[in-house]
């Protein structure tokens, strides 16, 4: 009897062990501009295994700006937005929105804007015509207003939404200077459908600030602090992974996006240094702020106590 106990406390043991593992844990997030490649760590990452490594499912929705992208995380219907431009999140936070910055998503930018009518080659050829951004508080807004403001120009701003609608208004002459972020256009450029007139680093305002960024429900990371934790190591690993010798990030990628491989390389390699997508440090804080509030996005610069309640960067571990 001693022996069939001990049989069945084994088998008892060995079905516990080996019984249905723990669920992973469910993150739904909105995404801004499907395809970018700074927008396409989690896609990426959840191709390698490496989100599902580190015990999370992600459910991903796409939409066509940072407004889109920071609704659904203000009245909670998802728990994170990816690409949320820096002045919206700022401007959602001082309005009393339970939103919290949590990395950053984009310092620097490789969004370009270019036009079909070659009588404009620069900024200061668009006169009084229209130019593209994608939606209302998003990054692209913001460069839109840099370049109106330190250019001196006439232009009119003109919200088309993602870079294919933005090239379909273009193409049609809807808008006569649209936007776009490589690998999207690219091959229209090759084509000589279209011509860059303007970078998103001619903006001074823009270089060395983080543009967009990942943002969270407050009550979301009030209540999973731990998955939040899991998802921003997940999301550094991506990272890591995506700038690798592996070529396998390059393959998915050019999948992702339906591009051969070669532009798909290129697109990494030529527009995004791996500066541009490092999640650990807002930078250009003051200078945000006060573009913020001369874009009267905010009505004065935040204290140190809401910036510290604003941005809350899980460590490196």
């Amino acid at each position: 009897m001693k022996h069939v106990r001990l049989i069945a406390g084994a088998a008892m043991l060995a079905a516990a062990l080996n019984g249905p593992a723990r669920a992973d844990d469910l993150i739904k997030m909105t995404i801004g501009q499907r395809g970018n490649w700074d927008t396409a760590i989690t896609e990426l990452g959840t191709k390698a295994g490496i989100f599902k490594k580190h015990g999370l499912t992600l459910e991903m929705i796409y939409t066509s700006g940072s407004g889109e992208t920071l609704q659904p995380v203000i009245s909670g219907s998802v728990d994170f937005g990816l690409a949320v431009g820096t002045l919206g999140a700022m401007a959602a936070y001082s309005k009393g929105a339970p939103v919290r910055i949590i990395g950053a998503q984009a310092t620097g930018a490789a969004d370009y804007w270019y036009a079909k009518n070659p009588a404009i080659k620069t900024l200061q050829d668009i006169g009084d015509r229209t130019i593209a951004f994608s939606s209302n508080g998003s990054s692209t807004q913001s460069v839109v207003r840099a370049f109106i403001s330190e250019f001196k120009l006439t232009a009119k701003p003109q919200a088309t939404g993602n870079p294919a609608t933005t090239l379909t208004t273009v193409m049609t002459d809807q808008v006569d200077v649209g936007w776009a972020s490589p690998p999207f256009g690219l091959k229209e450029i090759e084509e000589g459908k279209i011509h860059i007139v303007a970078k998103a680093t001619d903006a001074t305002l823009v270089r060395g600030q983080t543009i967009r960024t990942v943002v969270v429900n407050t009550a979301f990371l009030e209540k999973h602090k731990d998955i939040v934790d899991r998802f921003m190591k997940a999301y550094r690993e991506t990272i890591d992974y995506m700038y690798s010798d592996n070529p396998q990030v390059i393959k998915d990628y050019a999948e992702f996006v339906k591009v051969p491989e070669p532009m798909a390389k290129r697109v990494r390699d030529e527009f995004f240094p791996k500066s541009i997508v490092d999640p650990d440090k807002i930078v250009g804080l003051e200078s945000l702020m006060q573009e913020a509030v001369n874009l009267k996005f905010i009505p004065t610069p935040l204290t140190k106590a809401q910036t510290d309640e604003l941005i809350q960067i899980p460590p490196r571990k």
